[in-house]
């Protein structure tokens, strides 16, 4: 399935292909279960990706160790 959220990061719109159903989705978006629980066979970005549009790439960029300061 297509999804496109918007990066909590950059603001940018991002699409990625992620293995979900329309259903899984909507128990998510309901607010009454948890991510892991909804998606336990989804890697850690494809769900960081639905929770908060945020890229690995982005991440990667974000908090990488050149960009920390002490």
């Amino acid at each position: 399935m297509q999804i496109t959220r918007t990066s909590a990061l950059t603001g940018k719109v991002h699409s990625r292909e992620i293995k979900c159903q329309q259903v899984q989705l909507d128990l998510y978006a309901s607010g009454k279960y948890l991510i892991q629980d909804v998606f336990p066979m989804l890697s850690d970005d494809d769900r960081e990706f639905i929770k908060t549009g945020i890229t690995p790439e982005e991440w990667a960029e974000t908090f990488s160790e050149e960009n920390e300061t002490l």
